[in-house]
């Protein structure tokens, strides 16, 4: 069946206009713009039209072959986002943020994780029963592992506002949430490969010679990279060919190694993080990403929807869901924090810093939802996390502000540690900020 591109062209006039109009709405309301983009997807498409009487299916209903291309659009868009997540990731960061940031992000990760499995199993017919079914222990482990992600943008904006960015309490949240969102990915990962087709024992091999791979290839290239940084900075040659390993990557992960290509883009990302130009070529990456694929990314999982199976107790489950993913995180980080010699309300201020979810938990729910199995009916078997996904990260965005004002308003101030705002990168979608360590931090 061919397809008319001219149609397409359409689509994306729409898709974009849509996403940056609803996404500039939802930011005045306070909320992330990623929120805002998946409405959007949700308002143009046959996602909730197609349930309301009347032969309207949205304002764009694309036949099987055009949500493909719009599909491929997205893939791309999701990979861009999670390279430009690594070029922010620097190293230096990671090997100096301590054991406490380490314990933290690790708690921030199990947690969740098991609590959301548990939580999703008892939905699905009850724990035993969701244990001794293969499908729908993947789809639990899937919307646990969505828990897992944190998205610090709101959180950084939130404590740049009361003076405590700069501080240790400031920093420790930030460099937990960056590890939290490496073993986040290795997670998904795994997870995503346990389909039946091999043990968990060749999928962990894989698993680790994909980072073997990609941390041996990326030295090499960190050197070459180096090099090309110095002989041709600021040039628009250097940021097609970051793009170009990038791609590279995220092939080589899910072709090779039955790992998520996201995670490929993301090491492509951590592999060519820290050096002269990466401000740079994240900056070249962001313009073209959030210009026209990421947009598409967000629109399209609203588009792709499918609320014809769902029921009140969707509902039920989203509350539970999006309870799970404040408390789990509240109680994880916050109790390591405690252990590791924070004060009791420093120690709920880095919990609760740790509770806001973005881009990164929809790149989850992207990357895995074929992990939502249905039977020979087309009946669901388990459940589909997308609607209380949205309510997690518009619910989170609104709380993490208030909780982190009410428990640091009075706090005295930290001892000031020597990083500058110029030092951290602004991603405009979401309003997400990441920091980036100079040299000279």
């Amino acid at each position: 069946m061919e397809f008319d591109v001219n149609k397409i062209i359409c689509y994306l006039a729409v898709i974009l206009f849509s996403t940056k109009a609803l996404g500039m709405f939802t930011r005045k309301l306070g909320l992330p713009q990623v929120a805002g983009m998946v409405i959007a997807g949700l308002l143009i498409g046959p996602a909730i039209f197609s349930q309301l009487p009347g032969s309207f299916n949205g304002i764009i209903a694309p036949t099987e072959i055009e949500m493909d291309v719009l599909k491929t659009f997205s893939q791309i868009g999701v990979i861009l986002i999670l390279f430009s997540s690594g070029l922010e990731t620097d190293l230096k960061d990671l090997k100096t943020s301590g054991f406490a940031s380490s314990m933290i992000a690790l708690a921030g990760v199990i947690v969740p994780l098991i609590m959301g499995t548990l939580g999703t199993a008892l939905f699905m017919g009850g724990i035993s029963e969701t244990f001794n079914n293969t499908s729908k222990l993947l789809n639990a482990l899937f919307v646990g592992c969505i828990l897992t992600a944190t998205s610090v943008g709101i959180t950084v904006e939130t404590l740049r506002e009361i003076g405590k960015l700069n501080t240790k309490l400031g920093t420790t949240i930030l460099s937990a949430a960056i590890i939290d969102d490496v073993m986040g990915i290795i997670v998904l990962s795994i997870i995503s490969s346990l389909n039946g087709s091999s043990s968990p024992v060749i999928t962990l091999l894989k698993a680790a010679g994909f980072f073997v791979f990609s941390i041996g290839l990326g030295i090499l290239l960190r050197i070459l990279f180096k090099w090309f940084f110095i002989k041709y900075p600021h040039k628009r040659r250097t940021g097609i060919f970051a793009l170009s390993v990038c791609f590279f990557y995220a092939f080589c992960a899910e072709h090779f190694f039955g790992i998520a290509a996201i995670t490929g883009a993301y090491m492509a990302g951590v592999m060519l993080s820290g050096l002269s130009d990466t401000k740079f070529v994240d900056k070249k990456i962001l313009v073209n990403g959030y210009m026209i694929f990421s947009p598409i990314f967000f629109a399209y999982i609203g588009i792709s929807a499918d609320f014809s199976r769902f029921k009140l107790s969707d509902i039920w489950f989203a509350l539970v869901f999006v309870f799970i993913g404040i408390i789990a995180k509240i109680l994880a980080c916050g109790s390591v924090a405690k252990l590791v010699k924070f004060k009791l309300k420093d120690s709920a201020a880095v919990g609760c810093g740790m509770i806001a979810r973005g881009e990164v938990a929809l790149a989850v729910y992207s990357t895995a939802s074929w992990l939502i199995y249905f039977d020979d009916k087309g009946n669901l078997l388990g459940i589909d996390p997308l609607f209380a996904t949205i309510m997690l990260i518009i619910t989170t965005s609104v709380l993490c502000p208030i909780l982190l004002k009410i428990l640091l308003k009075d706090s005295k101030e930290d001892k000031q540690l020597n990083i500058k705002p110029e030092d951290y990168v602004s991603v405009e979608a979401g309003k997400e900020n990441r920091p980036v360590l100079t040299e000279n931090t």
